[in-house]
């Protein structure tokens, strides 16, 4: 009887995902975002939305071809698996420690990504992005403005642009009396990437 039961129920677990699939249940963090234009492959001209993983990739795996995503925020966030193949669009945009908007469809009860690209901060009302040869230009041309690195002190100190100056973002308000005493010039921030 023993032996039965030892064969009869490795056949009941599996013969219970192939018929459910490996689904969780409650919910997760992803977000629906509606998706504007039909351009893309992984489009659909009738589906006005695509289901979405927006967060922060914490690893990719060439080898296992999966991306592993924090999405939520707090005690709310989870991480999850995202798997990949060779028709994934925008791979390159999913870098650990970078913020990534994932596009998925579900293949098999798992999320498989279809588009990635990278979430940008949007820059607030009147702020100009200033592209980084026009940086090197306006350096060239010894034109007058303000350079900040934003980035923390230790990612500052081993390296910099010449000619910055250091404002950790969290430090804003206390080190604000290290920006120019003329309010019309031109203040340049960066930081340790386009997120």
């Amino acid at each position: 009887m023993k032996k039965t039961l030892n064969k009869v129920i490795p056949f009941l677990i599996m013969a219970s995902f192939l018929t459910t699939g490996c689904s969780q249940t409650g919910t997760t963090s992803a977000k629906i975002i509606p998706q504007h234009g039909t351009s893309g492959a992984s489009r659909m001209m009738d589906r006005a939305e695509a289901p979405v993983y927006m967060g922060s990739v914490l690893d990719v795996s060439n080898k296992a071809k999966i991306i592993s995503i924090e999405v939520g925020k707090g005690a709310e966030a989870k991480t999850i698996l995202v798997k990949f193949d060779d028709k994934t669009q925008g791979i390159e945009h999913a870098v650990a420690g970078h913020a990534s908007i994932i596009n998925y469809e579900m293949r098999g009860g798992e999320p498989w990504a279809t588009d990635i690209k990278p979430k940008l901060a949007k820059l607030p009302e009147g702020v100009t992005e200033v592209k980084t040869a026009d940086l090197k230009s306006m350096q060239d041309k010894g034109e007058k403005f303000t350079l900040v690195d934003s980035r923390p002190a230790k990612r500052f100190a081993p390296s910099n642009l010449p000619g910055a100056i250091n404002i950790p973002v969290d430090e804003f308000k206390d080190q604000a009396n290290k920006l120019p005493d003329n309010k019309d010039e031109l203040l340049v921030f960066y930081c340790g990437g386009p997120t």
